[in-house]
């Protein structure tokens, strides 16, 4: 009997010890403890006790306030989710906007209104504060599209409609190519309307690859032709300067002027040493300096100087320069 007793004495402290399970530190998903470096060490935290915490932009605590508790139970953690989505509608792309900006939590929905020839995808009628945010995106996307209206070119099939996902063949007029050189094309019907408009041109009012110059690379892979009206820019080698505009223009077939990049300065350690002269407050080894920066020189250790102080100053000039001279 004193043993049965005590066998069940034990199990019920046991079972006891297991409901008061103290709580680990918590993980807050879009938030943090208040101070929570000072009191990670109050961890595992008794029944009862509770913590300050905040969470971050486009979140709110539980209770909405910018500081909420979150306290130990027997359960675990009080709230479960400690922060919440906040959504904010104020626009609808394609759409009727709110007068007024609005405030949903995560798992309110709110009903929308397309305009004319537009819906949500899948032709939904509203969207829901989530975790990631709006779902699906407040943007309302074309349902069909219209004849588009061409420039030097012309529609092989008519039509009024042209639902998402269809192709529409065009060709351009005697004489005339688009940017592809070719005599003909397609356009796809997308969610945000026709993929591209065609534009067709006269063929001699296209360019051929435009000019290089020297100590100057393009910012992008040039192309074997391009359509009027096409811009390219140049960038100088490192040290190199640029005079004029640094892009080109495509017109009437021809490029715009070119930009030059003018060659820095080389000031080598031979030729301070053929001078006897040394930079100021720099190492003597090979020196770049760009047009129109200041150099300046002083006499080596015991030399004096055989020209004027001045000369001791001296600007880069399209890549050449006077050195001063000390004996």
């Amino acid at each position: 009997m004193v043993l049965l007793l005590s066998v069940i004495l034990t199990l019920g402290v046991s079972w006891a010890q297991e409901q008061v399970q103290p709580c680990g530190f918590p993980e807050i998903k879009h938030g943090s403890l208040y101070n929570e470096n000072k009191y990670k060490s109050y961890f595992p935290a008794a029944i009862g006790t509770w913590f300050y915490y905040s969470c971050k932009d486009n979140f709110v605590t539980h209770s909405g306030n910018y500081w909420d508790y979150i306290t130990c139970t027997q359960e675990g953690w009080s709230p479960a989710v400690q922060c919440r989505r906040k959504c904010i509608f104020n626009y609808l792309e394609n759409g009727v906007s709110p007068q007024h900006e609005k405030e949903y939590m995560e798992g309110e929905s709110l009903r929308v209104n397309c305009h004319a020839d537009y819906t949500f995808p899948d032709q939904q009628t509203s969207m829901t504060c989530t975790e990631d945010g709006w779902s699906p995106p407040p943007v309302c996307r074309v349902k069909y599209c219209g004849m588009p209206v061409f420039a030097n070119a012309t529609a092989v099939i008519t039509g009024a409609r042209f639902g998402v996902n269809d192709t529409l063949d065009y060709k351009c007029l005697d004489g005339y190519e688009n940017r592809d050189g070719k005599k003909a094309g397609s356009m796809v019907c997308g969610e945000d309307g026709w993929t591209h408009l065609p534009t067709c041109y006269k063929s001699t009012e296209k360019c051929e690859r435009p000019p290089s110059i020297s100590n100057a690379d393009f910012t992008s892979l040039p192309l074997a032709v391009y359509p009027p009206g096409s811009r390219i820019e140049y960038q100088c080698l490192p040290y190199y300067e640029l005079r004029g505009s640094k892009y080109v223009t495509c017109n009437e077939g021809k490029w715009s002027e070119p930009p030059r990049c003018i060659d820095p300065c080389v000031i080598s350690e031979e030729n301070m040493n053929t001078s006897n002269i040394q930079l100021k407050e720099k190492d003597d080894t090979t020196y770049y300096v760009k047009t129109g920066d200041l150099v300046e020189f002083v006499c080596k250790s015991g030399h004096t100087a055989a020209s004027s102080q001045q000369s001791f100053q001296v600007v880069c000039g399209e890549g050449t320069l006077e050195y001063p001279r000390c004996e």
